[in-house]
């Protein structure tokens, strides 16, 4: 049970599965946590993410009988691709149960994979409890995502990779849904070398984890909300709880928000893809109380599909400042917008939409609304359009910006 010999077979066996993902440091995130910081970049894994090596492992542990009677899961959407892609490579067959809100990419390319998706409930545990009934049922062998030694030990081959290359790791930052990859992750890092501390990082919509370690036993959530869909668990393996309380060092939660910022970031500073659930670990740098350490954030996985992915880039583009919408009142009268405009452009903003309402009042020639959406470089571009705006007598309102 998460022994050294178990975590060194499993490391052996996961290499039939997974390719290499070499830690890359970052300095632009470094220079921000005011520590030295490497990525630990599971979203190049072929699923898209880690959880090929729990699901692979623990399906290799099974006897034949247990695989051809066929394999079935509960899943957000990754560790259904890691359990569809192991099942391929047995030539068994799989029946995954997903969340209906699950994003298109995930469903489509578990299906590819040759799994039969089932979709039930709207977050993972309604999934989960469908799971339960169609083995059931059907008479399959469940492959738990997360509740699962077997699971948590192939999981945790990552720290052995990251120890392996970077020996003198001071902090691991893991993702946390249900824990089993904080459960492999902190176990072996800290039987590897116990004054590695790992600090597990949760959604504020869905802390299960954080409740339950204070409670001292786990806690199920009365509900959870979170755009990070592959940690949006509420209630945490009780299985994997007890090596969590013993070997996690602490909780660091995120708001969404903090989020759609991390994925501008990694977009903009190392042109990766990250999941919402994978930047979990990019979002707790800046919440690091200290300070000249080596950090390894683990960056679970990449499977984000296209509207998502340019929703997030749109409110993190407000969010930042770099969009922005002013409402000004202009008399109706031929010239007016192109003053406005000119007053923009030579503050160097760039109008990227504009909306002009000509009866927001009954009285036209008081007052036609103008809404220009304008592109800044930032929150100090944006206050110096602001300004000029103003100096020009146009009396500018901030209202929310949509793209």
């Amino acid at each position: 049970m998460l022994t050294l010999p178990a975590f060194e077979q499993a490391a052996h066996k996961v290499r039939e599965v997974t390719q290499e993902t070499k830690l890359i440091e970052s300095p632009h995130f470094s220079e921000i946590a005011g520590n030295r910081v490497f990525f630990k970049p599971e979203n190049m894994q072929r699923t898209g993410a880690y959880k090929v090596r729990g699901a692979y492992y623990k399906i290799s542990t099974l006897s034949d009988d247990e695989r051809k009677r066929g394999l079935i899961t509960a899943s957000a959407g990754n560790h259904a691709q890691g359990v569809a892609y192991a099942a391929q490579r047995y030539g068994v067959p799989a029946t995954i149960v997903m969340p209906a809100t699950t994003p298109y990419i995930k469903v489509e390319r578990t299906k590819a994979l040759g799994a039969e998706v089932v979709l039930a409930g709207d977050v993972y545990d309604e999934a989960y409890a469908r799971a339960l009934e169609l083995a059931e049922e059907r008479g399959l062998t469940f492959v738990h995502p997360f509740n699962d030694l077997g699971v948590a030990t192939g999981q945790g081959t990552i720290a052995m990779e990251i120890v392996q290359e970077l020996p003198l790791v001071d902090y691991i930052l893991v993702p946390i849904g249900g824990g089993g990859l904080a459960t492999g992750v902190s176990t072996l890092a800290k039987l590897l070398n116990p004054h590695i501390k790992v600090i597990g990082v949760e959604p504020a919509g869905a802390a299960c984890m954080k409740a339950s370690l204070e409670a001292g036993h786990v806690v199920k959530l009365p509900h959870v909300s979170t755009i990070a869909d592959g940690t949006a668990v509420q209630e945490p393996g009780d299985k994997i709880f007890p090596y969590l309380q013993q070997n996690l060092d602490g909780i660091i939660t995120v708001e969404d928000e903090e989020l759609i910022v991390a994925f501008l970031d990694m977009v903009e500073n190392h042109k990766m893809i990250v999941e919402n659930s994978g930047l979990l670990t990019v979002a707790a740098l800046r919440h690091l109380d200290f300070t000249g350490k080596k950090v390894v954030s683990i960056l679970s996985g990449g499977n984000m599909d296209v509207i998502t992915m340019s929703s997030v880039v749109q409110h993190g583009l407000i969010q930042r400042d770099r969009i922005f919408t002013v409402s000004v009142l202009l008399p109706d009268r031929p010239g007016e917008l192109v003053n406005v405009a000119q007053v923009i452009a030579e503050s160097k903003g760039n109008v990227v939409r504009l909306d002009h309402n000509q009866f927001v009042t009954t009285n036209r020639n008081a007052a036609v609304e103008l809404r220009v959406t304008i592109e800044a470089f930032g929150t100090a571009h944006k206050q110096q359009i602001v300004e000029a705006l103003e100096a020009k007598g146009f009396r500018p309102r901030l209202i929310q910006a949509h793209l």
